[in-house]
C-alpha cells in the first residue's frame, strides 16, 4: 500500500536546522525500498513523503519517526493513497 505523508512547516527556523537529517532520513529509506518519492512544495510551506508500507501503522512509524516531525518542526497528515493506473481504458 501507498501513503502520502503531508508534512506542513510550522517552524522555519528549526525546519532549516533539522531538514539534512529529514533528507538523509527519506534518502536511507528509499534505498530500503521504503519511499516511492519524497520533494518540497513550491510554497515552500512543507513537503510530501509517499511511503510504501505493508500498513497504515507501519507508514505512521515510520513517518513519526522522521526528524523534521520527531523535533517539530512540522506536522504529519497521514492519508493512505491509491493512484489511477493509466491508460484508463
Amino acid at each position: 500500500m501507498l501513503y502520502a505523508a503531508f508534512l506542513t512547516i510550522i517552524d522555519q527556523e528549526l525546519n532549516a536546522k533539522v531538514r539534512p537529517a529529514h533528507l538523509e532520513y527519506v534518502n536511507d529509506l528509499y534505498k530500503q525500498g521504503k519511499v516511492l518519492m519524497a520533494g518540497p512544495f513550491t510554497d515552500k510551506q512543507g513537503g510530501l513523503v509517499i511511503y510504501k508500507a505493508e500498513s497504515q501503522e507501519e507508514a505512521r512509524k515510520l513517518a513519526e519517526a522522521d526528524p523534521v516531525i520527531v523535533e517539530g518542526a512540522r506536522t504529519l497528515e497521514l492519508r493512505e493513497w491509491s493512484p489511477l493506473e493509466f491508460p484508463l481504458n
